[in-house]
């Protein structure tokens, strides 16, 4: 059973966490390149929260939304 978890630290430590090892590597080349992974994702969820805000103006000025307090019924 020790072989077991062993195999599985080993798996972890030596190549699945192989990228982020890199990126600790890279930072002390640039920390502008280390750090892109991060800044992609932030651009990500500010493009979907801009597309999100837009798309709940829209419908809120088309009118669809059903706005009468006993609309829902955990209201």
């Amino acid at each position: 059973m020790k072989n077991f978890f062993e195999a599985i630290a080993s798996l972890f430590n030596e190549l699945l966490f192989m990228p982020y090892q890199m990126l600790t590597q890279l930072e002390s080349f640039s920390w502008w390149l280390a750090n892109g992974v991060t800044f992609v994702f932030l651009t990500i969820g500010f493009v979907a929260a801009v597309y999100w805000i837009n798309q709940l103006r829209q419908f809120d000025k088309s009118g669809e939304e059903n706005k009468n307090p006993s609309a829902h019924s955990f209201l």
